[in-house]
């Protein structure tokens, strides 16, 4: 523990050192953390395999999860998990009911509220429908018809994705804990869309479902952790402690872990 904090300490003042251009601020959240012994993360609990709840025990596991607990374990406190849904992901930051969120697609929406870390990881989207529409479902163009719905949750990036991709389908957009692939398995949606990762593990889950073989993903995107937009000390340390696990193949052997690369 002591050479935990001692680590801390050394990205905290490399962290303060690369702050120091932007004059004064109130405490940062960093000083906060360390303070109370906890880092509390918002996670939805239902992205596998980033994120996922075991309602029995109200535990999580996941890609996420694993990034979340080294970073804390790194810092040299405890982890609290703060369950949130996609619609109030940014609020939760913003109104300080955590320190931090897990991995979030990269928006110009949520950004103009929070902050982002760097990237660690990116994704893109893709379309699923029940195999046995399969031969009617072939390409994105195939889904932009006035017959057709496409589901999303709301929230969600696909939430916008889906009106840009399908402006001629209907659009159903259901809100957490309701998820657009339920939507689909059940009859009230043609198809949805979510990303990659996402969806290697839904097809593998539901053999109802399949990936449609289009010519490639849309709208690559990068993914990061959502922080409090004016809390550059913070933001700092947490970019500082991405880069050092980056060079030390955390991330990597993560990706390996999970099934991502």
């Amino acid at each position: 523990m002591k050479f935990l904090k001692t680590c801390a300490a050394a990205l905290i003042a490399l962290a303060g050192t690369m702050h120091s251009s932007t004059g004064a601020q109130a405490q940062s959240a960093l000083q906060d953390i360390l303070s109370e012994g906890v880092l509390k993360v918002g996670t939805t609990g239902d992205w596998n395999p980033m994120s996922m709840r075991d309602p029995a025990t109200n535990s999580y596991r996941g890609y996420d999860i694993d990034v979340m607990t080294q970073l804390a374990t790194d810092l040299g406190v405890e982890i609290e998990f703060v369950a949130t849904d996609w619609k109030t992901l940014v609020s939760g930051v913003t109104s300080g009911q955590y320190h931090m969120t897990g991995s979030a697609s990269v928006s110009p929406a949520r950004a103009k509220a929070a902050g982002y870390s760097d990237s660690y990881f990116s994704l893109a989207t893709v379309p699923l429908v029940l195999s046995s529409g399969g031969d009617r479902f072939q390409s994105w163009d195939d889904l932009n018809q006035a017959d057709v719905t496409v589901a999303a949750t709301l929230g969600t990036t696909q939430e916008t994705q889906v009106k840009q991709f399908f402006p001629d389908a209907q659009h159903r957009i259901v809100e957490a804990p309701a998820r657009d692939f339920q939507e689909v398995l059940s009859g009230r949606a043609d198809a949805h869309i979510t990303s990659n990762v996402e969806a290697n593990k839904l097809v593998a889950q539901y053999s109802q479902l399949m990936i449609v073989p289009v010519d490639e993903p849309r709208a690559p995107t990068p993914i990061a952790m959502l922080l409090p937009q004016d809390d550059q000390v913070w933001i700092n340390y947490v970019n500082t402690w991405i880069r050092l696990k980056q060079e030390q193949g955390f991330f990597t052997e993560l990706g390996e872990k999970w099934d991502l690369l």
